[in-house]
């Protein structure tokens, strides 16, 4: 079971639907195009078609399942004293004394640029279920980081 976001449960809904309702019809247009042009063997557009098709089922099945098992979070039954799901913490790395903040979601909705790690990430994980003030260590790829959490916010 996958929890979401109403906003990432709406996206990969929209995602699915637009994948069912244009592109695949699209890819299946394509298909037989590049099939009526004869000799499939020597066809690079049936082939390419072919894996399209392929890549478009893939993402349709990937996102059925996705959708499938999720469930989405209602934020306000959700503790405000400790890191969970769709938290904002900041925390401070103590061995450079460097501050940051993370909204914690997902694997599906993991996205650094924005800010959000997932909570099966080693700092994720790390952080969960944790109060302010608390010093939690992270097992990371170049070592463990001390981390002192500063403040848990919601949106």
């Amino acid at each position: 079971m996958e929890y979401l976001s109403k906003e990432r449960y709406d996206e990969i809904s929209a995602e699915l639907k637009h994948l069912i309702g244009v592109v695949y019809p699209q890819v299946k247009e394509d298909l037989a195009e590049a099939s009526a042009q004869g000799d499939r063997s020597d066809n690079a557009g049936y082939r390419e078609a072919r894996r399209m098709q392929g890549k478009t089922i893939s993402r349709i099945r990937f996102l059925q399942k996705v959708l499938e098992h999720a469930r989405v979070i209602d934020p306000d039954v959700l503790p405000k004293d400790r890191v969970c799901l769709l938290s904002r913490v900041e925390f401070t790395n103590l061995s450079t004394n460097t501050r940051m903040k993370f909204e914690i979601v997902s694997p599906h909705e993991m996205d650094l640029e924005a800010g959000k790690i997932s909570l099966k990430s080693p700092i994720g994980a790390a952080l969960m279920g944790k109060k302010v003030g608390e010093i939690v260590q992270a097992q990371v790829p170049s070592g463990v980081l001390n981390l002192r959490i500063e403040r848990i916010t919601f949106d």
